[in-house]
């Protein structure tokens, strides 16, 4: 038995106790991943809507969409090291608290700057939130069944979280200005907190040693600095900045390494990495997302600025692969064990693959049924991988080192949500820049048509109707060109993962449960 320090509150139940005191826990848990779910998936359908009231440039754009990725892959590491040692109970809910406070700001952003500075602030209130999710779950549950159960029901939750975001954002932008759909954080903030009090039992690592705060900023501006090279990089190419950027980020990296491997009481011990199950999981996790990447993204903004659908119209068309997403994320554990760990991760990943090449046949008037029918797969097979992959991560370390290890695995989701919007992003965006402007188009509209589709449908709106149409229409046969190209080469990435998770998790099982608990 570790000894890992476990407080219980007047009152409450323990992680061991039987009955429904963890399940219960539980609960108040997934309401922390609904929160971080629900405001991810919301932006999405909002950016139409946010593009026409602050103008931002297609690069802001970008910026808005992926600082909060940014951000929170910087801090995850030292997030999660520091609940290992201040208590993961009060982390989780101090960053709640901070959480629901800067999600108002993103409501009241006035200005472009403003939006990426409040999202790169609700970056570091995430960071805060997401491994200790994963930490509590890893120290309530030690029957392993029982842990797999709870994963996928944390999974699951994040995936009703993107379902249930894009329909409450619809009505709500339906009804209300952009900004209300970051206020619906604040009652999901409100509940979390003052049942988290009660019902969550403190953890922490008993011995942790100091939190080195060198290795806090290395692996900030190591991440960081990368993720801004590869980039802007993607938009501007091999400038001198990206250069530096891109040295200075492999340079930090590489220190954080090295002292972790000296330092007595490391921030992240890479000792973990020696186990390949955990390696491929977490490697595996980082290629799915950045391959997700372009599709996610954009997919709101093809349904309402292509297809011209409601943003609850929208939403609600996103279904299925919420549905996918909870129906095998409830299942993914006892699948694994039937079968085998690598056969579920790895054919995951291939149908999501699969699902995504089919999207290069999209075209501006697809029928429904056939995206509905991709998003279904896409769910499928990530309800499936990521599910399976948290629990091989999780049951590879020690529960002491809980924190640090689902840092490490929520690390590599936000880098790859980063570095997919970079390079998938930038590709959609550079493809659609390239369309041509019809003849007697004014220089203005011209110039905000190139910068991004919701400027291109705005300025539609200013022109005569003829050449408003054919301005429109050049806009989102560009658009759909750029998503096309993207989704092929996030087809080939999630193929090549699907291949190499069938090598790497070879022999990797989830642990068996107790005959009795």
């Amino acid at each position: 038995m570790s000894s890992e320090t476990i407080t219980r509150e007047p009152g409450a139940k323990g992680p061991d106790a039987p009955g429904r005191g963890r399940w219960l826990a539980l609960a108040v848990l997934v309401l922390a991943v609904l929160l971080v779910a629900v405001d991810a998936t919301v932006l999405g359908l909002a950016t139409p809507f946010l593009s026409e009231d602050l103008r931002p440039s297609g690069t802001q754009l970008l910026w808005i969409g992926d600082v909060y990725s940014f951000v929170i892959a910087g801090l995850l590491v030292s997030m999660g090291s520091l609940g290992d040692r201040i208590g993961r109970k009060k982390l989780l809910l101090s960053g709640a608290v901070a959480f629901g406070a800067v999600s108002v700001l993103n409501a009241y952003a006035s200005s472009p700057e403003m939006m990426i500075a409040a999202r790169a602030l609700l970056g570091v209130a995430g960071a805060t939130l997401m491994p200790s999710t994963l930490a509590l779950i890893r120290n309530l549950f030690h029957d392993p069944r029982e842990r797999s159960l709870a994963i996928g029901i944390w999974g699951a939750m994040a995936s009703a979280g993107a379902a249930v975001g894009p329909v409450v954002g619809g009505f709500l932008l339906e009804n209300f200005w952009w900004g209300s759909v970051f206020l619906i954080n604040l009652p999901v903030m409100a509940v979390l907190v003052l049942v988290g009090i009660k019902l969550l039992p403190e953890s922490r690592d008993p011995s942790p040693g100091p939190w080195d705060l060198l290795s806090v900023v290395l692996s900030m501006a190591g991440i960081i600095a990368v993720v801004y090279a590869i980039k802007e990089g993607a938009t501007i190419g091999a400038s001198p900045e990206v250069v530096v950027g891109a040295v200075v980020g492999v340079v930090a990296l590489a220190w954080f390494v090295r002292r972790q491997l000296r330092l007595p009481a490391p921030l992240l011990d890479m000792r973990l990495f020696r186990n390949r199950g955990f390696s491929g999981a977490v490697l595996a996790d980082l290629l799915t997302v950045l391959g997700l990447s372009g599709l996610v993204f954009f997919l709101s903004q093809f349904l309402q600025l292509v297809q011209d659908r409601s943003p609850l119209e929208a939403g609600l068309a996103e279904l299925p692969a919420a549905i996918g997403a909870v129906t095998a994320g409830l299942l993914a554990g006892q699948a694994a064990r039937r079968w085998s760990v690598r056969g579920v991760v790895a054919g995951g990943l291939a149908a999501i693959g699969v699902a995504l090449a089919v999207v290069g046949w999209l075209s501006t008037d697809t029928a429904y049924p056939l995206l509905g029918a991709v998003l279904l797969v896409v769910g499928v097979g990530a309800g499936f991988s990521f599910t399976v992959t948290a629990d091989v991560i999780l049951s590879s370390v020690p529960k002491e080192q809980a924190g640090a290890a689902s840092a490490v695995s929520e690390t590599a989701y936000e880098l790859g949500a980063a570095l997919g919007i970079a390079l998938l992003g930038s590709i959609v965006t550079g493809v659609y820049r390239g369309f041509t402007v019809p003849a007697g188009v004014p220089d203005g509209p011209a110039s905000a048509a190139h910068e991004s589709l919701g400027g291109a449908v705005e300025a539609a709106v200013t022109l005569p109707a003829d050449t408003g149409a054919v301005l429109l229409s050049s806009a989102q046969h560009a658009f759909v060109d750029g998503l096309r190209i993207a989704s092929g080469v996030g087809a080939v990435v999630l193929l090549g993962t699907a291949v190499a998770a069938w090598f790497l998790l070879r022999g990797q099982r989830l642990e068996e449960g107790a005959a009795e608990h």
